[in-house]
């Protein structure tokens, strides 16, 4: 299920971990059985549970937390610029709706 960081379901978790949104402005993924995860870990995650060939990406788990948050932190900086911004939101499907927390 997905939550937005400013939700009220997301803001306990920010408490509860004490994460500062100033310094950490990710993606935050969390399970009971798994603990908290963010930036890349948390993408590499998330990659696991998905369709070949996405789910091979867990291969770089093998490459130092630091290096690999150094390429999220480019490819997130950078990814407007090369896959473009749309100017309207999404509006989501009932079936996507209950994938939401709130």
């Amino acid at each position: 299920m997905f939550a937005a960081l400013q939700s009220e379901a997301g803001q306990k978790l920010l408490e509860t971990y004490q994460i500062d949104t100033s310094k950490t402005d990710s993606i935050v993924l969390y399970s009971e059985a798994n603990g908290l995860s963010i930036k890349s870990s948390a993408a590499l995650k998330i990659a696991k549970h998905l369709g070949f060939p996405r789910n091979l990406m867990v291969v770089f788990f093998i490459v130092p937390t630091f290096i690999r948050n150094l390429v999220y932190d480019y490819v997130a900086k950078n990814r407007y610029k090369w896959y473009g911004k749309k100017d309207e939101c999404m509006i989501p499907t009932p079936e996507l709706k209950q994938k939401f927390l709130q």
